[in-house]
């Protein structure tokens, strides 16, 4: 019976090292498969060009490398780039590419389907299947980023965790990611270019907190009041408002970094002055900007974008208090790809 090879990106570069070392190899042959894996993106023994033949053979002999490969992708009439990437398992997730005139920005998803509830997200619908490991998540980043240079002359310049799935529910997988994106022999991009947007687990934002995370984080908040999250966000009965403040003070206390809160507008919802009112309050507590997002209808619900007049209300008032507050218009709408549009509706099942 033939043994599993195990996936040699699951090592580390000491794991490589070592593992040279057992069979009689200079270490230094480990730092080189390293760089192949993390800084060129190589996905094929047989173009490690500085091994030798029998090096590479001996790889062959204990490893796989599983990787990603684009299944199809959209174009949108705005220039935003759908991939529907297909895993080593065949499940398929989605990323986007979203160009503008000074920045191409990859939105990166963490989870075939996702753990949590929001009825008014798409992929919410999808069962979790399981997590993403951190070199699918890389090779998503850098799969995109060749696509930016072929596509747009330009390497990426921002990554956003607000593709499939909650990140926080793959957290160490999500950071292990990030490590390698930012390594200076990995993508060696800024911390300070990667947002982690998350709809707001208290426990894994006090983590991030201690483990003193670089990267930018937004939340996912869409209202300040906890009976009208919890109908637009079933599992905030489990993950209050007030346990979040608290996780949110205490991430700002030790990291020093604002936030940006994510927020949209539903007709009937969230569109009174109480709701306003409430979510100045819950900014002037914590140090925060709010990003005010088009709302992008998905099927299966009623929801609807309040009037332009309430945007315009929200906005006013956020402003007339100090508050900085965006309006983001949605990117790739024509072709699903927008903000809570991501659903994988290609039928493809993995394997398991």
């Amino acid at each position: 019976m033939e043994v599993s090879k195990k996936d040699i990106r699951a090592l580390s570069k000491k794991d490589l090292e070592t593992f040279f070392i057992k069979h009689g190899v200079p270490s230094f042959k480990g730092s080189q498969v390293y760089e192949w894996l993390w800084q060129k993106g190589l996905h094929q023994f047989d173009l490690m060009t500085n091994l030798s033949k029998a090096h590479r053979a001996l790889l062959e002999a204990h490893f796989t490398l599983n990787h990603i490969q684009i299944d199809s992708q959209q174009r949108s009439v705005d220039g935003t780039l759908k991939n529907a990437v297909k895993l080593y398992d065949n499940f398929i997730v989605e990323s986007v590419l979203i160009p503008t005139s000074k920045r191409t920005t990859a939105c990166v998803s963490s989870q075939v389907g996702c753990s949590l509830d929001c009825s008014f997200c798409a992929t919410a619908s999808l069962k979790r299947m399981r997590n993403l490991n951190p070199d699918e998540i890389y090779d998503q980043v850098l799969a995109m980023n060749r696509q930016s240079q072929l596509y747009y002359n330009r390497p990426l310049s921002n990554i956003v965790f607000m593709g499939m799935g909650e990140p926080l529910m793959n957290y160490s997988n999500v950071l292990s990611a990030i490590d390698k994106i930012t390594d200076p022999k990995g993508l060696a991009m800024s911390p300070k270019r990667i947002t982690l947007s998350t709809s707001g687990v208290p426990k894994m934002i006090r983590k991030m907190a201690d483990d003193k995370v670089r990267f930018k984080l937004a939340v996912s908040l869409h209202s300040a009041r906890q009976e009208v999250r919890e109908k637009i966000m079933p599992f905030a009965k489990s993950f209050t408002l007030e346990d979040l403040e608290e996780a949110l003070l205490y991430w700002y206390l030790h990291t020093r970094s604002p936030l940006t809160f994510e927020y949209v507008v539903w007709k009937g919802i969230n569109d009174k002055k109480e709701d306003i009112q409430a979510l100045v309050k819950w900014c002037k507590r914590i140090p925060s900007k709010v990003n005010i997002i088009q709302y992008n209808p998905i099927d299966g619900t009623q929801m609807k974008q309040a009037d332009q007049s309430v945007l315009e209300d929200y906005i006013n008032t956020l402003e007339s208090q100090k508050i900085k507050v965006t309006y983001r218009r949605s990117r790739g709408v024509d072709i699903d790809a927008a903000c809570g549009q991501l659903a994988n509706k290609i039928e493809t099942k993995g394997n398991g």
